[in-house]
């Protein structure tokens, strides 16, 4: 019995839907070609010093689109979120472990880089004296938080830029954190616009010239997202409030211990115990290098500002933000479990963290108030010279433990009014990483 042959009819139409779509992918893949080719096309020309996001934004829409989300304050998270927290009033512990620095009078949860100027502009931590000899925090701490900074160090140099008070410098700076931060004008390759990265590469006897473009990736971030301190005593530079990261001899919480502890360095006297005190700031990168991520090549934007495609066009998410609130795009690309079991494997291990860290803060609430209170009947300096010594220590590995980790920004509101004025720099302008 032979075989039943193929209509030809049936034949043609295979061949034609076959055609047709094989055409459409053709179509498809030259008008994503042309896309991504002419993707780019200048529509003004952005000089050297511009700082203005919305300049920029004229030749990189989707970018800057992306980049103005951070001003979206609804994601929340276990640890926190991105809205306005009062962090005092949720954990009063704060007030005693800060005692007589700025940040037991003002400390708010989260907000995106957008609000970087107002946050600053609005905190207590910055204004004027309530005590004898003490004055508004130094034009120094402006330094990472707008892309007028490195506008304003060429204009007038750096020096110039770390003297004087705070507000000598507001009406320069009014553009939240962008653009120029990173981005070469002319290349737009990724470029390290604050000296004290450099001059810490430096210290450490490297060359941040060397870096690789994956590791730009990271190290424009860490302009920023690092432990820092003031150094006035620098030869030749006397007096002024000189931005330095505590890398020279390593980046552990240890070695940055040892180097201030060698340099005899506290960023205030507690009110209660009278400790000579250390304030982490924000050491995100430092505690980064140190984990997986770093050692597997993966760096901050990988996590924090993925990939994302539109059309033919691939492109750096500029909504940057935790990893936690894009999970497809962050975290799966490596990672391939569930969405659930990734954020559940978070959430797990910062619920184990958190409960180990209010345990350390009631110990050294207790520490602080029986110091205060052997100072009361009669304990001298050689009597609690190691106490206080162990003290510092102890709140500087958890500060730095926390400040890393909660990544809460400086915002005032009227209810705090009656706290007074502080003094302290080191807001925590950028996204939680939690």
């Amino acid at each position: 019995m032979s075989k039943p042959k193929i209509r030809p009819w049936i034949l043609f139409s295979a061949t034609a839907v076959a055609a047709f779509l094989l055409s459409m992918l053709a179509n498809s893949i030259m008008n994503r070609k042309a896309e991504s080719k002419f993707a780019y096309v200048p529509q003004v020309m952005i000089g050297d010093n511009e700082s203005r996001n919305a300049v920029w934004g004229e030749n990189f829409p989707r970018q800057y689109q992306s980049f103005l989300r951070t001003a979206d304050t609804s994601f929340v998270s276990y640890q926190n979120g991105s809205n306005v927290t009062d962090m005092l009033e949720k954990n009063p512990n704060l007030v005693v472990l800060w005692a007589g620095y700025g940040f037991s009078k003002d400390y708010d949860a989260p907000r995106g880089h957008s609000y970087a100027i107002a946050d600053i502009q609005n905190t207590l931590r910055t204004g004027g004296p309530t005590e004898p000899g003490q004055g508004p925090m130094p034009a120094t701490c402006w330094t990472c938080k707008s892309p007028d900074i490195p506008r304003l160090m060429n204009e007038i140099g750096i020096d110039e830029f770390y003297k004087g008070a705070w507000y000598d410098k507001g009406a320069e700076v009014n553009n939240a954190i962008g653009c120029a931060d990173c981005h070469n004008p002319k290349t737009m390759s990724l470029r390290i616009t604050r000296p004290a990265l450099i001059e810490a590469f430096e210290a450490r006897g490297e060359d941040i010239n060397q870096a690789s473009y994956q590791e730009m990736r990271s190290l424009v971030c860490a302009q920023c997202h690092v432990e820092y301190y003031f150094n006035k005593k620098i030869p030749g530079k006397e007096g002024i409030p000189y931005l330095v990261f505590p890398w020279k001899d390593g980046m552990t919480v240890d070695a940055a211990e040892q180097y201030y502890d060698d340099m005899d360095f506290a960023d205030w006297t507690h009110a209660i115990s009278k400790a000579p005190m250390l304030k982490a700031q924000h050491p995100g990168y430092e505690l980064y290098k140190q984990g997986v991520h770093a050692k597997r090549g993966v760096s901050c934007a990988d996590c924090h500002m993925p990939y994302k495609t539109e059309g033919g066009q691939k492109y750096t998410d500029h909504h940057i933000r935790s990893p936690l609130d894009n999970v497809t795009n962050s975290c799966q690309v490596c990672h391939r479990q569930e969405k659930s079991d990734l954020v559940g494997d978070v959430y797990e291990r910062q619920k184990k963290i958190k409960s180990n860290v209010e345990v350390l803060e009631q110990q050294l609430v207790l520490l602080h108030v029986e110091a205060g209170k052997a100072w009361e009947l009669g304990a001298t300096q050689a009597n609690m010279e190691d106490i206080l010594m162990d003290i510092r220590h102890a709140q500087w590995r958890w500060d730095y433990a926390v400040a890393s980790a909660w990544w809460v920004v400086s915002r005032s509101s009227r209810s705090k009014q009656d706290r007074g004025f502080g003094y302290s720099c080191g807001s925590k302008w950028a996204f939680e990483i939690s």
